[in-house]
């Protein structure tokens, strides 16, 4: 099995800023992309950034020059630091990860279980 457990998820007062953090665990061979998505109440679920085992990352372009993505290979990690939060950033953050469990299997995503982020004005 693999695991993605999230940490860092808070209320925070607008122009605020949080980290989220993602340690990947279990059976894992290697993890190919990660990233972040996020779910505001009745909204669908949405891309926020994601980042490649080489470090080419991509954002959404609502949080471009606010959030930045990073990832520790080796502890197979992936954080998101959150700067000038806004109440529109509110949503449950979810963290991704594309794992492959075996050298013989393919890649497969993989979800956390959602962290809540709620920004007030």
């Amino acid at each position: 099995q693999v695991q993605l457990v999230e940490s860092g998820g808070g209320l925070v007062q607008a122009g605020g800023s949080l980290r989220l953090s993602c340690a990947a665990s279990g059976s894992i061979f290697s993890i190919n992309g990660m990233g972040w998505y996020r779910q505001a109440p009745g909204k669908e679920r949405e891309l926020v950034a994601t980042i490649t085992s080489g470090s080419t990352t991509t954002y959404a372009d609502s949080v471009k020059g606010r959030f930045t993505i990073s990832r520790d290979n080796a502890k197979n990690t992936v954080h998101l630091q959150m700067n000038s939060l806004k109440p529109e950033d509110t949503a449950v953050y979810y963290c991704n990860a594309v794992v492959k469990k075996y050298s013989w299997t393919n890649f497969y995503n993989y979800w956390g279980q959602g962290t809540q982020v709620t920004v007030s004005s």
